[in-house]
């Protein structure tokens, strides 16, 4: 049984990164790489990430890493995977290292996708995470298409209009052998995701969801707060798709089995500064209603629910 006191103790991610304080994406680092161990090739795409790993010449990431524009994380992992394969063929390594992507939702849900896609359909062997914050963060917390209803960012200044795509259930569409979404708040559950993908053949997909103190309007020591919330309300669902079976963990499973009470959307959005210009006008509480609705619309399709119409 993983426990926290039986994570590996070594430390890849090391200290003197740039990063903000309660950054997500350093924090998920911190455990993929304990799950991961060290043969490891991180391919970083364009993002926060890309500024937070340190000041050149330095760097607080402690294994092989390669930083690619915003559009091409599924390409670049798949010549890394083929020139691995060749080299081992050779004889000049002896096992293939991880292929790990490190990608934001704006290099994911927008930018990247294509090259995602045609990764996927091509089967490459390695680990795509989306570490997701739900907004172009690094270059001034523009809207992006995860971008929730009724959040702000610069370029939704009252709100954005629409609901987030699903980036996770578009690459089950794909057929590829593994899919998961996890939290900062339940790191065993993380922890094991991440494993579990270093196990499987093919390409993997893991979400985080990466709550953002500057581009969400929180203090920085409420991440894992702000985090559990997200999981706990439903905003956040936390699961496992393999072999066609879609599995809830952790709290989500908990919250669908009626061992948990769901907390109320509206505790989450509370939170956040960014919900406020939503939730001060006479339509926030359409938007809250919207949102609550939208959590009980996404459980139901996870579970297989067809509507009544087909």
């Amino acid at each position: 049984m993983v426990t926290l006191k039986s994570l590996p103790e070594e430390e890849l991610f090391l200290a003197g990164s740039t990063a903000c304080h309660g950054c997500p994406s350093s924090l998920a680092l911190r455990i993929a790489f304990k799950a991961l161990g060290s043969n490891v090739l991180l391919i970083v795409v364009a993002s926060c990430t890309s500024v937070l790993q340190g000041s050149y010449p330095f760097s607080a990431i402690n294994v092989p890493l390669l930083n690619m524009a915003f559009a091409t994380g599924g390409a670049s992992a798949s010549g890394a995977v083929a020139g691995y394969k060749a080299l081992k063929k050779r004889g000049e390594i002896e096992e293939e290292p991880t292929v790990l992507v490190w990608a934001g939702d704006g290099g994911t849900y927008d930018i990247g996708i294509q090259s995602l896609s045609g990764a996927a359909e091509r089967e490459t062997n390695f680990i795509y995470f989306c570490y997701n914050n739900e907004m172009y963060s690094n270059t001034g917390t523009q809207r992006s298409g995860a971008t929730p209803l009724g959040a702000w960012t610069t370029t939704t200044p009252a709100g954005k209009p629409q609901h987030r795509k699903d980036i996770a259930q578009i690459m089950i569409a794909h057929g590829i052998p593994y899919v998961a979404t996890v939290s900062l708040a339940y790191p065993l559950d993380f922890f094991q995701k991440m494993q579990k993908a270093k196990s499987i053949v093919g390409t993997k997909y893991i979400e985080l969801l990466a709550p953002c103190p500057p581009g969400w309007k929180f203090p920085s020591s409420k991440t894992i707060e702000v985090s559990r919330l997200a999981v706990q309300s439903g905003m956040w669902l936390l699961y496992e798709h393999e072999n066609g079976e879609t599995r809830f963990t952790a709290a989500t499973k908990k919250i669908i089995e009626g061992k948990v009470r769901k907390r109320p959307v509206k505790e989450y959005l509370d939170m956040q500064g960014r919900f406020k210009p939503v939730l001060e006008k006479p339509e926030g509480k359409e938007a809250e209603e919207l949102l609550e609705r939208k959590v009980t619309e996404s459980i139901k399709r996870l579970k297989g629910w067809v509507p009544e119409y087909i």
